[in-house]
């Protein structure tokens, strides 16, 4: 099946190469997941359409810190923001992408938007999603390359846009300055790091733990063509994982909110 990731990767695919600044891809998986839960899910899709949820991306909730979740979904307050006291939904995406140096930042994003939601509605089905880079080596075009030409835009936007992610191996070579490297074994711990993140059973709303833990190995090194990384050893069925994802929150949702 097509998934939001899927979308991603074109994405990056249309633009040449992953900018890790921009808040676009988090943008595209949660639209993509509204919109397979509304397809999949005929209680949300009727709460939705009887206007008695909502959605809200990059919303920002309680704390000193101002942290923002990515997707949520539920009943609004009197001024049009989210009433978190009524959130039923809650999706966070993260990525790590190269080089696996943010692994313990984005887990610990992980586990306080858990702690912040579940304390203030612990009946909200509370999902991640956190992708994955599995590319040995990564061109960092966005800090590096683009930098390199910050006095010629013009030359990069000629010489070198139309060569990334078209598989043209000199890249290598010619920006050697701009290469981060990957462990073999870096992918591995960092599903393990997030595969340690607390989760609860169906039902078990009074524990604190996410309902579900979605982990996409991506193929992004700006060189050769993105991809979603569908045959690997890590023992992640992308497009069945998806499905049972989109499948627990539509269940969870029904019961908790039926009436």
């Amino acid at each position: 099946m097509s998934t939001p990731f899927d979308l991603v990767v074109e994405r990056i695919a249309s633009e040449r190469y992953h900018n890790q600044r921009r808040q676009i891809h988090s943008d595209l998986v949660s639209q993509g997941v509204v919109r397979d839960l509304a397809e999949k899910c005929e209680t949300l899709r009727a709460d939705i359409d009887l206007g008695r949820v909502r959605t809200w991306l990059n919303s920002k909730t309680p704390g000193a810190r101002g942290r923002k979740i990515d997707l949520l979904i539920g009943e609004a307050a009197p001024d049009g923001k989210p009433d978190l006291h009524k959130l039923r939904i809650c999706v966070e995406n993260k990525s790590v992408w190269t080089a696996h140096r943010n692994v313990d930042a984005r887990y610990d994003d992980l586990n306080d938007a858990l702690q912040v939601i579940h304390s203030v509605k612990s009946e909200a089905v509370l999902v991640a999603t956190v992708i994955v880079g599995v590319a040995p080596r990564v061109l960092n075009v966005a800090d590096q390359v683009k930098k390199h030409y910050r006095n010629d835009p013009e030359k990069f936007a000629e010489y070198v846009l139309p060569r990334l992610s078209s598989g043209d191996p000199t890249l290598w070579d010619e920006f050697q300055f701009a290469i981060s490297e990957n462990d073999p074994r870096d992918a591995r711990k960092t599903i393990e790091k997030f595969r340690s993140l607390p989760t609860r059973p169906p039902g078990h709303t009074h524990l604190r733990g996410y309902d579900f833990i979605l982990l996409v190995p991506v193929f992004v090194d700006n060189v050769n063509r993105p991809r979603i990384e569908r045959e690997h050893a890590l023992g992640i069925d992308v497009d069945a994982e998806y499905s049972r994802m989109i499948d627990r929150i539509c269940r969870a949702y029904a019961v908790r909110f039926k009436d």
